[in-house]
């Protein structure tokens, strides 16, 4: 069974921190390309960072240099660190898996509020 679960989510003051992970199972993790998006309430879902099985990494210009993403292909995981945080990071996160030709992966997300 395809599954990717979120984790990390939660409450925190504008200018702090969180660290999201996502644990995958029943794909072949080490061959996808894994990604962070995320949904407000009224908008999109939005890019925010994409990671290739080779390590190459993809920003949005919204959280170019406050966010990192990385991957542990051992434990078939991937992260997000938020750095800085703003209330307009405020969002559902969910994690996503994809490779071309096969349809993509998606987590049930994580909830993120950035607010004082």
């Amino acid at each position: 069974q395809v599954q990717l679960v979120e984790s990390g989510g939660g409450l925190v003051q504008p200018g702090g921190s969180l660290r999201l992970s996502c644990a995958a199972s029943g794909i072949s993790f080490n061959i996808y390309t894994m990604g962070w998006y995320r949904q407000s309430p009224g908008k999109q879902r939005e890019l925010v960072a994409l990671i290739t099985k080779a390590g190459s990494t993809n920003y949005s210009d919204s959280v170019k240099g406050r966010f990192t993403i990385s991957r542990d292909n051992a434990k078939n995981m991937v992260y997000l660190q938020m750095n800085s945080l703003k209330p307009e990071d405020t969002a559902v996160y969910y994690c996503n898996a994809q490779r071309p030709s096969w349809p993509w992966v998606w987590g049930q997300g994580t909830q993120v509020t950035v607010s004082s």
